[in-house]
This record gives C-alpha cells, structure tokens and sequence, in this order.
C-alpha cells in the first residue's frame, strides 16, 4: 500500500478517534439539549450517527491538513530577525543624541491631523 494511502488513513481513524469524543462531549454536557432531543426521539440514533459522520470527514480532513503540512521540507537555514545586537546600559553611555530640526508648520499639521493649505 502507497505511504499517502497509509497515512491518510492513519488520518481518518484519528479523526474518527476525536469524532467520537467531541460526540460524546456533546452529549455528555448536554450542549444546546442534544442529548435531551436525541433520548426524546424514536429516531435519535441516527442524528448521533450523522453528528459522528460528519465531525469525523471534518476532523480527518484537518488532521490530514496537519500532517501534510509537516511533511514540507524548510529548505531556508532556521532564523529570523536582523541580529541586531541588544545594547546593555553601559553601550548605551557612549550614544549620542543628535537634534533633528523640525519645521513649525510641520508639527501643526501633525497635531491637527490634517494638511493647513
């Protein structure tokens, strides 16, 4: 049997697996009186087989999802950011500030949010 094969279906028992107690969650803690209409009904097995049949294609789906995901190679080395150095205080002492002049109708407009002319 093909690998995709196997673990698609590795998948589908999984998502089985967590089909079965998300239904079982819900019928536990009564969530929106399910199991009340489900034990009320002559025919409330087969709700609980369509919420197990349809939380299972779900559930697969995205453990399938997951798991294929995770099979992608990262070719690009592990890193992130600029390794910009993080200054301790006394590299800090020897910075300068340098003034920056800023023209007044600049900071006008700054603060009213909108353009003067």
């Amino acid at each position: 049997m093909p690998e995709l094969v196997r673990l698609y279906i590795r998948n589908v028992i999984i998502g089985a697996g967590l089909s079965a107690v998300f239904v079982a969650l819900l019928l536990g803690f009564d969530v929106a009186h399910l199991r009340h209409l489900i034990l009320g009904s002559d025919i409330g097995y087969i709700a609980v087989a369509l919420l197990f049949t349809f939380n299972t294609v779900v559930f697969s789906a995205v453990q399938f999802g997951i798991a294929v995901m995770n099979m992608a190679e990262d070719d690009l080395p592990p890193g992130g950011g600029k390794r910009d150095a993080i200054l301790r205080d006394d590299m800090a002492a020897g910075l300068i500030a340098i003034p920056v002049p800023v023209r007044a109708e600049s900071r006008a407009r700054r603060q009213l949010g909108r353009n003067p002319r």
